[in-house]
């Protein structure tokens, strides 16, 4: 299994997937997923896999990443761009990006940064704008930069970074592990599941968008119409310096987070104790986890319809969005673990019970 979560891995996180551009993700899913079900997708983008009969439980993931898109090109060719997704003005400068043109050609750029020598001593310490921020691609002027590079405005960009082992096994380094390792996560607990019976209709989805907004999640819950929701992320750890290891609930090695509360979500209890106590009963390792902050696709999905109990599993991953995350891998193959387990659990009196109030 970790062979192929590795390669999985790789391809997903070296893809270039932006907010509403999430075109390689979603081709790297179907052409994992066309033999396991039936294929379809909604009128935003959100891409699914579907399988059995029984109750209607959904497993899904994003497919996007924090990235930017063009929103100027200069008269003297350097481009001007705007976020869609959260980041950190700090993250950025002398960081590689690509901007993915209309033909599908991938640019490659540098967010520009001023040597010390030209700035003074009052201002090394300011942080910069995004507006005030360009990308040089190496372009002489705006014609170059359009008619010879291809780049438009409105075209997507995201980071250059390579899917990398560290120096202490089990640790790997990449860009857009939040979120796919949720991805990787629900192509591979699909495949596993289609591969043995299982008590349920269930659907595997990687959702657009998720990072402006969850509003993927919102007409993929509308197209699905699900009885119960797995949604699998890559959320922030909380192991690091600066962080109280007394209070850590995000800790690489940990195991697969198990989320009961975030401001966006509240994990139906029911739903809740079920995933903890298969997790115990299969041995399989898990931190607990009430975040303060955040949210995830989630919150949009446990309020469609007439309600969706909802429960959200992650794998801490550090330094997200941004250039450079890392995980355990074991924490990953646990989520996996505990995701299928689960989906095994869900036949129709369990799904029945988790919504029944009187």
């Amino acid at each position: 299994m970790q062979k192929k979560a590795l390669s999985l891995l790789q391809e997903l996180t070296e893809a270039h997937s932006v907010p509403g551009h999430e075109d390689e993700v979603r081709a790297i899913f179907v052409d994992e997923m066309q033999e396991h079900g039936d294929l379809s997708t909604d009128g935003c983008g959100s891409v699914f896999c579907a399988t059995g009969y029984g109750p209607r439980v959904l497993v899904a993931g994003h497919m996007d990443e924090v990235g930017f898109l063009v929103q100027n090109i200069t008269p003297e060719g350097f481009l001007q761009f705007v976020a869609v997704g959260g980041w950190w003005e700090h993250s950025l400068l002398s960081q590689r990006f690509e901007v993915r043109t209309r033909s599908g050609e991938k640019i490659l750029g540098v967010v520009a940064s001023r040597p010390p020598h030209f700035l003074p001593a009052s201002q090394r310490s300011q942080i910069i704008p995004i507006d005030q921020m360009f990308i040089d691609v190496g372009a002489s002027s705006r014609e170059e930069a359009e008619r010879e590079m291809g780049i438009s405005l409105g075209d997507p960009i995201a980071p250059v970074s390579q899917f990398t082992p560290m120096g202490r096994e089990d640790l790997y380094m990449a860009k857009a592990f939040d979120n796919r390792v949720g991805m990787a996560a629900a192509i591979q607990s699909g495949q596993i599941l289609c591969q043995s019976s299982h008590p349920n209709h269930l659907i595997l989805a990687g959702t657009v968008m998720e990072e402006v907004g969850l509003r993927g999640a919102k007409t993929a819950a509308h197209f699905t119409r699900p009885d119960v929701a797995l949604v699998l992320e890559g959320p922030p750890a909380d192991d690091t310096p600066g962080f109280a290891r007394s209070e850590s609930q995000g800790r690489l090695g940990g195991g697969v987070q198990i989320r009961l509360f975030d401001p966006t979500a509240i994990t139906n209890p029911r739903l809740a104790a079920l995933a903890i106590q298969v997790a115990n009963d299969e041995g399989i390792p898990y931190q607990v986890t009430v975040r303060r902050s955040g949210g995830t696709d989630a919150g949009s999905i446990h309020q469609s319809g007439s309600g969706v109990p909802s429960i959200v599993l992650g794998v801490p991953a550090r330094y997200i969005h941004s250039h450079n995350s890392i995980i355990d891998i074991n924490d990953y193959l646990a989520m996996v673990s505990l995701t299928t387990a689960l989906v095994r659990r869900l036949d129709e009196s369990t799904v029945a019970s988790l919504t029944t109030y009187l």
